[in-house]
């Protein structure tokens, strides 16, 4: 299996690290929120994009990029556009998410970007082509809200995410029972033992999933989502707490 390095960060070895988004709605209140991670285990933060109230102007975006780079002082950085398909704040014409995310990788200032796997394929097979020419690393997403799908769907859907070129496939499902959570980590097992070359990041979500987001080490998923304000996504747990039970697990391993 590959490892994926983004600045000094390594993704895809050892314990599973910590990913924080920023979800706001001005740039003050992006940046308050940016330096208070400083008191806080995170190892990478994503900025959810479609939360700013300034996302249609590319200029206002690049100046919040600016000004956030300088305050997170050399922790790797994620951007993400959610659509309102996949659980987003807000919807977007797939042309306009395109130069939206190539524009950004084009500034420098973020290392990695979110492509919804599922946006059309040429739209995600462009965006990626780009980010790579720019040396900035994908995440290709899926997000489920609805559902856990079947076993195979969801070998599907990351199979193709590595098929698109994406550095590292993630996808997030919904669980309707414990069954549901237990066929996630199933097909996590499956897809790093049988199928994946890269790191992969899955999680069952909501509070009946929340074993998937402290057990990656255990089944595969090399990064782990927590919140240290508010949640981008139902059934994050609180970074220090996520953090401790990370090592717990790790130490219980060796």
């Amino acid at each position: 299996m590959n490892t994926v390095k983004v600045k000094n960060l390594v993704l895809g070895e050892g314990i599973p690290k910590i990913c924080v988004p920023i979800v706001a709605k001005t740039k003050r209140e992006i940046i308050e929120e940016a330096g208070s991670f400083r008191a806080i285990p995170v190892d990478l933060v994503e900025w959810r994009v479609d939360w700013f109230e300034g996302v249609e102007d590319l200029e206002q975006v690049k100046d919040v990029l600016s000004d956030l780079v300088a305050v997170l002082e050399g922790t790797p950085l994620l951007f993400t556009f959610r659509t309102a398909a996949e659980g987003g704040e807000r919807a977007i014409d797939p042309a306009a998410y395109a130069a939206l995310n190539k524009a950004v990788a084009a500034t420098g200032l973020v290392d990695l970007v979110d492509v919804e796997a599922f946006i059309g394929d040429a739209v995600a097979r462009d965006i990626i082509e780009a980010a790579h020419g720019e040396g900035v690393k994908v995440v290709a997403s899926n997000h489920d809200f609805g559902k856990t799908p079947p076993m195979d769907d969801i070998l599907y859907r990351l199979r193709k995410m590595q098929d698109l070129g994406a550095d590292i496939p993630k996808i997030a499902v919904m669980p309707q029972s414990r069954t549901d959570v237990l066929r996630l980590l199933e097909a996590t097992t499956i897809m790093v033992e049988r199928y994946a070359d890269r790191p992969i990041i899955t999680m069952s979500m909501a509070g009946t999933g929340a074993v998937s987001r402290l057990a990656g080490e255990v089944f595969g998923s090399c990064l782990t989502f927590g919140a240290a304000n508010k949640a981008s996504a139902p059934g994050q747990v609180g970074v220090q707490e996520l953090s401790e039970a990370l090592q717990l697990i790790h130490k219980s391993m060796q």
